[in-house]
């Protein structure tokens, strides 16, 4: 009768390859368990002195620019290099320059950080550049508008083109700046509409409120006023206007008489101006003409506009005995135009009708 023969497993060989597995792994934990903590202990100390780093810089920007906001709130309202100092504009444009500041400083060292950290490991870098190269092509090509637009803001900020509170005229836009953003400046029309311009589409930008504005007003009088009556009219409204307030503080200058600007028949115009502060010409504008308007009442000095004023008399209908024929009329006497426009001789007028005579 044939045995069955049951294989019974070898206990002391796989004993002995556990063994021997155990011993190489413990061997190879021994052999290199001071390069894995030398590792590990660099990555920690590349990574906390990045991080403390960029805290360092964040910390150090933040407290230049609450400096700087200070200095603007204490300097509110004063005149700074003829530009009058708006402590609203220059928080705006300190925090935008800060938002950029910081972005840049945490992105340099947070990435040189991580280069730092791959460079550990051993990784190859340059298929990852490579990669990052080419993806940072594709992404700036297809995101152009907005790195222009970022761009733009940039150094429209650094420079200080414009600020909250500017009167300006972009081109495709124009009202007082609202608010100045690294990609878009919001702007206030003179309707009250709020305009978002794009930073990359401002091709020129026409700054109303820096530096002076220029209040130009225009009197047309008669050819027949006396011109040193005028001038000393007029230059007794500048005067009393440069010592009243709040005229006195909008003036940058004194209120020029520049003389005739247009010599005409019925009219002359003559030109008053004058430097105010920014934005404030039309008003000056405005009060010129009102001062400029009763002085020349009071001293019985007309002012002639686009309509005939109401005192100048009309002139007289052409007189019908004075009515000339023209030249083509006259060459031919027969003619009932000549007949029609021909004067008649006052003797012929006035002659009686002859009585009719009676023939039998």
């Amino acid at each position: 009768m044939p045995t069955l023969a049951t294989e019974v497993p070898d206990v002391s060989t796989t004993v002995r390859d556990t063994h021997e597995s155990v011993t190489n792994a413990a061997s190879f934990i021994e052999e290199n368990w001071a390069g894995w903590l030398y590792l590990g202990l660099r990555i920690l100390l590349i990574v906390v002195i990045a991080v403390a780093l960029r805290s360092m810089v964040r910390k150090a920007l933040t407290k230049l620019i609450n400096r700087m906001n200070r200095g603007a709130e204490a300097v509110e309202g004063t005149t700074l290099g003829g530009l009058l100092v708006n402590a609203e504009r220059r928080r705006q444009r300190s925090e935008a320059i800060g938002s950029v500041l910081r972005s840049v400083a945490s992105f340099l060292i947070l990435g040189t950080a991580a280069l730092m950290v791959l460079g550990t490991l051993e990784i190859n870098l340059g298929p990852l550049l490579a990669s990052a190269g080419v993806a940072g092509v594709a992404i700036g090509f297809g995101a152009r508008n907005l790195v222009t637009d970022f761009l733009s803001g940039v150094f429209m900020i650094l420079e200080d083109q414009y600020g909250v509170g500017d009167k300006i005229d972009a081109g495709v836009a124009s009202g007082e700046v609202v608010e100045v953003g690294l990609r878009v400046t919001k702007l206030r029309g003179d309707n009250g509409e709020i305009w978002y311009v794009r930073n990359g589409e401002i091709k020129r930008i026409g700054n109303l409120s820096q530096g002076w504005a220029t209040a130009t007003v225009d009197v047309q009088v008669k050819p027949s006023e006396d011109l040193k009556r005028i001038r000393e009219v007029l230059q007794e409204v500048a005067d009393g206007m440069a010592k009243d307030a709040p005229w006195d503080e909008d003036l940058w200058g004194p209120v020029e008489v520049l003389g005739l600007a247009e010599v005409l028949l019925a009219s002359m115009t003559v030109r008053i101006s004058a430097k105010t502060m920014p934005g404030k010409q039309f008003g000056v504008e405005r009060e010129l003409r009102w001062r400029i308007k009763e002085a020349f009442d009071a001293a019985g000095i007309a002012i002639v506009g686009g309509m005939p004023p109401a005192e100048e008399e009309a002139e007289p209908a052409p007189d019908p005995a004075a009515t000339v024929a023209p030249p083509s009329a006259l060459a031919n006497p027969a003619s009932p135009q000549a007949a029609a426009t021909a004067p008649i001789p006052p003797q012929v007028a006035q002659a009686p009708q002859a009585a009719p005579r009676i023939t039998k």
